[in-house]
């Protein structure tokens, strides 16, 4: 997901927090809105005021709420304080010496709102959760990267998922205390997991209607990964290209990143229910 910098948060800050007050809010009301927009009452749950609660919370929540919440909050403000959006100096100089500053605050956090929110997938929220099951720093920054070189830098997008999937195939099999052979390709990869995890295609039952049907997904799943890594090593980064060299577009960019993320998800929610099983 695009990141809202701390900069950008203290502007959104300056907008909503009115001396320790938040916007138009009760202590009661405040705590509804929050409740509702990210299920967590922010001045119960942190014991502050409006706009200490909501400090601490932009300090510390993770990215996807924070932009949750504050376009909320945006979108609240855009209804109750239209007066101060469409200020006029020449025609309302008895508005409010303030007034000028929140207009001004207010077009810089739409600004960061829209730039952010345009960014935003179907596999953005997917992804997040990811970060969070993987709790590992690298898997993390590989992800960020994946999402924002899509818009950005198509090449490079499709170069990560191929690298996303790898990664996720060693972490699990490492878990498991599985060798792992410096020669194999990312199909090999998933087929050592796939295998490991019993959800290859050896695995499933071809005297059953529902094993045919399941084992033509999971051949799918194994053609998906060949496929991404064909397109990696075409049009992805990790190779020299020709200065004649045109790479894809946005939406491939997005359909090799979709893939991936929906292939680790389903590998990554397998590795755990079978570690649960275990319990």
């Amino acid at each position: 997901m695009e990141r809202i910098t701390n900069i950008e948060k203290g502007a959104f800050l300056s907008l909503f927090n009115r001396s320790g007050y938040v916007l138009n809010f009760s202590t009661d009301s405040f705590d509804v809105f929050t409740l509702t927009s990210i299920g967590l009452a922010l001045c119960k749950h942190y014991g502050l005021s409006k706009g200490k609660s909501l400090t601490a919370y932009l300090t510390e929540a993770n990215e996807n709420d924070v932009v949750r919440l504050l376009d909320d909050l945006l979108e609240h403000y855009e209804l109750y304080f239209q007066s101060e959006i469409e200020f006029d100096e020449k025609t309302d100089k008895d508005y409010g010496r303030n007034a000028k500053e929140y207009q001004r605050l207010y077009k810089k956090c739409r600004t960061v709102m829209d730039r952010v929110k345009s960014n935003i997938t179907p596999f953005t929220n997917a992804g997040e959760a990811l970060k969070d099951k993987f709790s590992s720093a690298y898997i993390s920054a590989q992800i960020d990267i994946m999402l924002k070189m899509q818009n950005e830098n198509p090449t490079e997008a499709i170069g990560k998922s191929k690298e996303f999937i790898e990664s996720c195939c060693k972490t699990i099999l490492e878990e498991r205390g599985q060798p792992i052979d410096k020669t194999w390709s990312v199909s090999q990869l998933v087929k050592e997991t796939t295998r490991l995890l019993e959800i290859s295609t050896e695995n499933a039952n071809e005297n059953t209607a529902e094993g045919k049907i399941v084992k033509i997904i999971l051949g799918n799943l194994q053609g998906i990964v060949g496929n991404i890594a064909e397109l990696r090593n075409l049009y992805g980064s990790g190779h020299g290209k020709s200065a004649s060299y045109k790479g894809l577009t946005v939406r491939h960019a997005k359909l090799a990143v979709g893939s991936s993320i929906t292939l680790v998800n389903y590998l990554w929610d397998t590795h755990e229910w079978k570690q649960k099983s275990k319990k």
